[in-house]
């Protein structure tokens, strides 16, 4: 009998002891992340970001989420009917965001896609399909 009581105060000192670093693991895993992510008017998005640089779109919305690149289809002259002129190299990069843009007080859009041209944002997209 005695040894019994004597475990169970072990215990329940070994319990009432304080232990930071479960104290701090079990802040990380309740506490949410503090960065809100702001979310903006389809008009709004559009005049913040129309022909901007890729720095000042990342300096605002940080890095996307994926990144992809044009493709020059295959047999394009084929396509045109005439041979393309060899004029000076374009870059197109495409940026994927997701949920930033509403289209009501309580949606927005699943997918945002801004179209770079040679460092300009020349190109945005909103859609709920992909």
């Amino acid at each position: 009998m005695d040894f019994n009581k004597l475990i169970a105060t072990v215990c329940v000192t070994l319990l009432t002891l304080p232990t930071p670093s479960f104290t701090v693991a079990a802040d990380k895993l309740t506490k949410p992340s503090t960065k809100k992510i702001r979310t903006f008017s389809e008009e709004e998005f559009l005049r913040l970001f129309s022909h901007k640089s890729r720095k000042q779109v990342s300096d605002v919305l940080g890095k996307p989420l994926r990144i992809g690149q044009s493709t020059r289809p295959s047999r394009v002259e084929d396509t045109i009917g005439r041979p393309l002129k060899g004029g000076k190299n374009v870059s197109v990069e495409m940026w994927y965001y997701e949920n930033l843009v509403r289209y009501d007080p309580k949606h927005t859009y699943k997918t945002v896609e801004l179209t770079f041209v040679n460092d300009r944002c020349m190109n945005i997209t909103y859609f709920n399909t992909k």
